[in-house]
C-alpha cells in the first residue's frame, strides 16, 4: 500500500510513537514562526529556558498584525521582539514587509518540512507540500528549545479535486464549499490531503487560501503535492533550488475520502456568524453593506487583487460603502503597482491599508453599530472585527469587489456579465520583484551574545500557573454555551492587542464581551472552574485565552468538547481540559455552583474524574482526553515547568 503526503512527512519526522490515527506521536520540526500580538509570552519563555540560541533550522519573528500603535505598548513589543530574535538568532520579518504567512510560503516554506506556526492558519504553508501546523506560543518556545512536538496523529482525508474553477470563481469558494460540507467541527482530528486533475490547475496561493482557512474546520492542517505549480512559484521567488518534488503515491491509502467538482462551483457567501454558516451568494437575502475589506492572509495575493481591480475598473464604489484594501506583502504590491492595478483601486475609490492584518483581528475598520460588512478574511465570529453587533459576511474578492460597488451582495458577474471571462487571464506572475531588506537574518552566534534586550514597561512576567492539588473545590465562574471562540474569550482590537505582553492588565479584559462582569467575579472567587459547551476554544491559536483564565485562577475546564488548539494551551498553561461523560450533567450545573473533586492527582492517570456538584448535590463523571505526554504537563503544572526541569536533567546528565 502507498502512503499519503501527510504520513510520508510525518514519518521523516517521527521521533516516537506509532502512526496510526488518534495516537500520539512525537516530530522532529524544522521551522517556527511567531506574530506580534501572540510572541511575546513565546520569547518570554523561551528566555525561561536558559539557551543561548534557537535549536530549530529556522525560526522567524513577523512583526505583521498590530501596526497600529495607538500608544507605547506596541512598538515597544516590536522593540522587544526584535531584540530577543536577535540575541537568539531567529529572522525578523519587519513591519511594512507583509502577512506572516504570505512571507512564510513566499520567502522561506519548503517542500517536506514541518513548520510550526504560533497562529490557527500557519497550514498556509501547506500550499507548496510542506506539513504546517498551527498552535500556541508555549508550544512553539519548546520547539525553539529543540523538543520536538506532540501531536495526536490524525486521519488523512483525501480531497480528491476534479474540473476547473469557472471565471468569477475564487479558491475562497473552494474552501467554503468544504466548510458547508464539513462543519466547524468536521475537520478535527482531521488532517485534508488535496490530490487528483483539478489540483493542477490550481496556482500556489489558490492553494494557499484553501489551506489557510482548513483552521475553521478544525483541521489539524491542509496540504498539497509539490508539483510543477510549486516549482514554478518557488522559481519565481528566486528559490527554485530549494524545491523538491514531493507527491503522494499513486495507490496512497487515506482514511476518509471527499470528492469535489471545481467546475460545478458558484460563488459562495459565509452568513453570521460562523464560517460554516455557507450559502450560494444568489441566494443570500440582499441588505444594505456599510462596510467591505479586500485583503488578510487568507485572500490578498496578486491574481486576487488584479481581478478586484479589473472588477471595479471604470467603476466606483458605492457612496454608501466603505471599501479598504490590506494587500500580503510588499513584493505583491510593488507588481501590482508596475502593473497598473494599484491605480485602477484607487481611481475606484479603495483605500489601500497597511500590508498587515489588521481588520481581519479588529485592529483598526471595525464595522458600525449594527453593520453589515463583507470581507474575504477567514472569520465571521460574532465580535470578530470587533463589533458586538455587526453581521460579517465572507466571500471572495471577486464578489466583495462587485459587492462595493453596488452597495449589496454581488458577483463580479453581476458587474461584468459576460465580460468575467476576462478574469480567467489574470495569473501569478513569471517573476516577483525579490526584495529582502526588510527581513533581518540571524546575526552569527559570537554578536548575538552582546546584543541586549529591550523591555518595554508594558512587558510584564510570563505567569506561571500552580501544579494541581490532591483536593480541589472550587465554585463555576462562567457557564457558557456552544462555540466560544478564543476571541470571545480574549477579544481582539488595537487596544486590547497592545496588552497582550501584560497579563495582568489584559486579564482584566478577559470575556468582557461575552460576560463583562467574568474577569471581577472570578478575581473575586480566588480559584474557580469554567463550565462550556462544544467546540470551547475554537478560532485563533492565541494562547492568552488560556493565559488570562489561569492568572484569573481558572484550574479547569469542563466543556462537551474542547478545539485543537486551544486544548492544549488550556494544557500547556496549567488548566486542566476535562470532557462531560453525560451532557445531562452540563444542563444541570449553573453559575456559581461549587464543585469537588476529592483526590484529583490519583484519578488524573485514570483519566476518568468524579466530580461533585455540592450545591445541587449530585455527582457526574468527565473524561480527560490526554495523552501519555500530556498526562506529564497537565502532572508537572504546565509545559514550561515541565520544559525546564526535563532541561535541567539533560544539562546533569550531560
Amino acid at each position: 500500500m502507498g502512503s499519503s503526503l501527510i504520513r510520508k512527512i510525518i514519518a521523516s519526522h517521527l521521533v516516537s510513537g506509532t502512526m496510526e490515527p488518534g495516537e500520539e506521536i512525537l516530530l522532529h520540526v524544522d521551522q517556527t514562526l511567531t506574530h506580534d500580538i501572540n510572541a511575546v509570552m513565546t520569547y518570554l519563555a523561551f528566555e525561561a529556558t536558559g539557551f543561548d540560541r534557537v535549536r530549530t533550522e529556522l525560526s522567524v519573528s513577523n512583526l505583521d498584525h498590530n501596526l497600529l500603535y495607538i500608544d507605547n505598548k506596541t512598538p515597544d513589543d516590536h522593540i522587544y521582539l526584535q531584540s530577543a530574535a536577535k540575541r537568539y538568532g531567529v529572522h525578523v520579518s519587519r513591519p511594512g514587509n507583509g502577512i506572516c504567512h504570505a512571507i512564510h510560503v513566499s520567502r522561506f516554506a519548503v517542500p517536506g518540512k514541518l513548520l510550526l506556526g504560533g497562529d490557527s492558519h500557519t497550514p498556509h504553508s501547506g500550499a507548496v507540500g510542506m506539513l504546517a501546523i498551527g498552535v500556541g506560543g508555549m508550544d512553539i518556545a519548546t520547539a525553539m528549545a529543540g523538543q520536538p512536538m506532540r501531536l495526536v496523529c490524525p486521519k488523512v482525508v483525501q480531497v480528491y479535486l476534479t474540473g476547473s474553477l469557472k471565471p468569477g470563481v475564487n479558491a475562497k469558494d473552494v474552501i467554503l464549499a468544504m466548510l458547508r460540507r464539513v462543519g466547524v467541527k468536521g475537520g478535527l482530528g482531521r488532517a485534508f490531503e488535496y490530490v487528483g486533475p483539478g489540483v493542477a490547475t490550481l496556482e500556489v496561493p489558490e492553494r494557499a487560501s484553501i489551506a489557510n482557512m482548513g483552521a475553521e474546520m478544525g483541521a489539524t492542517t491542509s496540504i498539497f503535492p509539490a508539483d510543477e505549480q510549486v516549482r514554478r512559484f518557488m522559481a519565481a521567488q528566486g528559490r527554485e533550488d530549494q524545491y523538491v518534488e514531493l507527491l503522494p503515491d499513486k495507490d496512497a491509502v487515506y482514511d476518509e475520502r471527499i470528492e469535489l467538482d471545481l467546475s460545478e462551483l458558484e460563488p459562495l457567501m459565509a452568513c453570521p456568524h460562523l464560517p460554516d454558516n455557507v450559502k450560494p451568494l444568489a441566494e443570500v437575502e440582499k441588505v444594505p453593506v456599510q462596510q467591505v475589506f479586500i485583503g488578510s492572509c487568507t485572500n490578498a495575493s496578486y491574481a486576487d487583487i488584479a481581478k478586484v481591480a479589473l472588477v471595479m475598473r471604470g467603476r466606483h464604489v458605492n457612496e454608501n460603502v466603505s471599501c479598504t484594501c490590506a494587500i500580503q506583502s510588499k513584493q505583491v504590491y510593488k507588481q501590482l503597482l508596475h502593473d497598473g492595478y494599484i491605480d485602477m483601486l484607487l481611481d475606484a475609490g479603495v483605500r489601500l491599508l497597511e500590508f498587515a492584518c489588521g481588520p481581519c483581528c479588529a485592529i483598526g475598520q471595525v464595522p458600525p453599530t449594527d453593520g453589515v460588512a463583507v470581507r474575504t478574511s477567514n472569520r465571521n465570529f460574532r465580535g470578530r472585527a470587533g463589533s458586538p453587533n455587526a453581521k460579517i459576511y465572507l466571500t471572495s474578492p471577486e464578489s466583495a469587489a462587485a459587492t462595493a460597488i453596488l452597495g449589496t451582495f454581488a458577483t463580479a458577474r453581476d458587474i461584468l456579465g459576460d465580460g468575467v471571462d476576462r478574469l480567467a487571464s489574470i495569473h501569478e506572475p513569471e517573476s516577483y520583484p525579490v526584495d529582502d531588506s526588510l527581513l533581518i537574518a540571524p546575526l552569527p552566534p559570537a554578536e548575538a551574545e552582546r546584543i541586549e534586550i529591550v523591555r518595554g514597561p508594558n512587558i510584564k512576567f510570563l505567569p506561571v500557573p500552580d501544579e494541581p492539588t490532591q483536593h480541589l473545590c472550587a465554585p463555576v465562574s462562567l457557564k457558557g454555551g456552544d462555540n466560544i471562540s478564543t476571541d470571545d474569550i480574549t477579544p481582539a482590537s488595537a487596544e486590547l492587542s497592545s496588552m497582550r505582553s501584560n497579563i495582568p492588565l489584559m486579564s482584566k479584559y478577559c470575556y468582557m464581551r461575552y460576560d463583562p462582569e467574568f474577569a471581577e467575579r472570578a478575581r473575586a472567587m480566588g480559584q474557580s472552574i469554567i463550565v462550556a459547551g462544544e467546540n470551547y476554544g475554537q478560532g485563533s491559536s492565541r494562547e492568552h485565552a488560556a493565559i488570562n483564565p489561569m492568572y484569573l485562577g481558572v484550574r479547569c475546564v469542563i466543556a462537551k468538547s474542547i478545539a485543537r488548539i486551544h486544548k492544549g494551551n488550556l494544557i500547556n498553561h496549567g488548566i486542566i481540559p476535562m470532557l462531560f461523560e453525560d451532557p445531562a450533567a452540563y444542563d444541570s450545573i449553573e453559575l456559581g455552583d461549587e464543585l469537588e473533586i476529592d483526590g484529583l492527582l490519583d484519578q488524573i492517570p485514570t483519566r476518568r474524574v468524579t466530580v461533585k456538584n455540592r450545591t445541587r448535590h449530585f455527582e457526574f463523571t468527565v473524561a480527560l482526553d490526554l495523552s501519555e505526554a500530556e498526562l506529564e504537563v497537565v502532572i508537572a503544572g504546565g509545559q514550561l515547568r515541565l520544559l525546564k526541569a526535563r532541561l535541567a536533567a539533560e544539562e546533569a546528565g550531560a
